[in-house]
């Protein structure tokens, strides 16, 4: 379990390190903080897109390739924006590291197998990333930004116990070790639509009207797809499931209420009431780690409580910290309003995937965990784009 955590969080840090940066960054590279930001959207479409992509090798090709192809591009992902020096060529870097990363997760969250271990991995995803813009600012301070966005490295160190626990397990019917045994031709027209469906939600906040063509356009073929292909890379079985949809939109919701405020709530002290940068990322990391550890509590006992009170919980909790960020003035509340948005979205991220994933057939599994991963991370995209938009620009 803690392989599997150490295998899957550290992009949590690395994603939000650019938090506290924006500003070193953009100045590096000779452009705005706003500019900057598309470095954080980057990884987040990557991450969107990437997480379907390695569901799918990993259902095709088995846990083993998906953690191979996934070291590697988060390796050479970091030795590119490193080395890179023009803005163009570091976001080609940090979208192969974040599409690296969804292949580690992916084969982390296969693995996990129950809500108590998938608690853990989500309240790492919490902890890390609450320590992600202290952490980012510090490595920055003493080495440089660049520095700070490759502690996804560090998820590294878990690739050789991961992979002889692979090499041990058991083939069993729809183990994650194993590829599927009756794969058909690769479904290369629903990889695209879905990407580009992503691509243009992604876009939304930025470029509102080019993006919701492109996101109507690619939502119809794809649907038009699907009926064609049922059994593509989009399984019609996996989204007529609703307990899969509505854990999915679930996750969606939350996690954009999350990345909006952790990328918010700092400008929003600064702005009302004029707390030093320091103060801002210590106060966030204690909030941000309060938030995170709750969640795993509450995965903990979530099969006690039951699906519908766990949604409802989730449901006002977030409405409480999306209402406070919007009027509160006092950085107490600010704080208090990230920390209760990120127990929202780790809480999410525990217990909804693990509904995702058993409310479908064992073969599909991978892919049902690969298209929530693709909601929750489609939140982690649309949240610093739509921060950017309100608070940031």
């Amino acid at each position: 379990m803690l392989w599997l955590a150490l295998l899957a969080t550290p992009v949590a840090a690395g994603a939000n390190a650019p938090v506290l940066i924006l500003d070193d960054m953009g100045r590096s590279l000779g452009v705005g903080a706003a500019t900057a930001a598309w470095l954080v959207t980057a990884f987040a479409w990557a991450m969107t897109v990437g997480m379907p992509l390695m569901a799918t090798l990993l259902r095709r090709r088995g846990a083993r390739a998906a953690l191979r192809v996934g070291a590697g591009l988060v390796l050479g992902g970091t030795v590119v924006l490193v080395a890179s020096p023009w803005l163009p060529l570091t976001l080609v870097g940090r979208a192969a590291q974040a599409a690296g990363a969804a292949g580690l997760i992916a084969v982390a969250m296969s693995l996990a197998g129950d809500a108590r271990r998938m608690g853990v991995i989500s309240a790492g995803f919490g902890m890390l990333g609450a320590s992600g813009p202290l952490l980012g600012e510090r490595i920055t301070e003493a080495v440089s930004w660049r520095a700070a966005l490759a502690v996804s490295m560090v998820a590294l160190l878990a690739v050789p116990a991961v992979g002889r626990h692979i090499a041990k397990a058991l083939p069993t019917e729809g183990s994650p070790a194993v590829a599927s045994p009756a794969e058909g031709r690769f479904d290369t027209r629903g990889a695209v639509l879905l990407a580009t469906l992503a691509t243009g939600l992604i876009l939304l906040p930025t470029y509102p009207l080019p993006a919701i063509g492109v996101a109507v356009c690619a939502a119809v073929l794809l649907a038009l797809h699907i009926r064609r292909r049922p059994d593509g890379f989009v399984p019609s079985a996996v989204l007529r499931t609703p307990v899969f949809r509505t854990a999915a939109l679930l996750a969606l919701t939350l996690s954009t209420s999350y990345f909006v405020l952790l990328f918010s709530v700092p400008r929003l002290i600064a702005r009302r009431a004029d707390w030093s940068t320091g103060a801002v990322a210590t106060g966030q990391l204690v909030a941000l780690l309060t938030g995170s550890a709750l969640a795993l509590g509450f995965a903990a006992i979530s099969a006690r409580l039951g699906r519908v009170r766990v949604r409802a919980v989730l449901l006002t909790v977030g409405t409480l910290a999306a209402t406070t960020a919007a009027w509160a003035h006092s950085a107490p509340a600010l704080l208090a309003a990230a920390g209760a948005a990120v127990f929202c979205a780790t809480g999410a991220n525990a217990t909804q995937s693990m509904d995702a994933a058993s409310a479908v057939p064992p073969t599909q599994r991978p892919t049902a965990i690969g298209l929530f991963t693709l909601g929750y991370q489609l939140g982690g995209a649309l949240g610093p784009a739509l921060a950017t938009l309100l608070v940031l620009g």
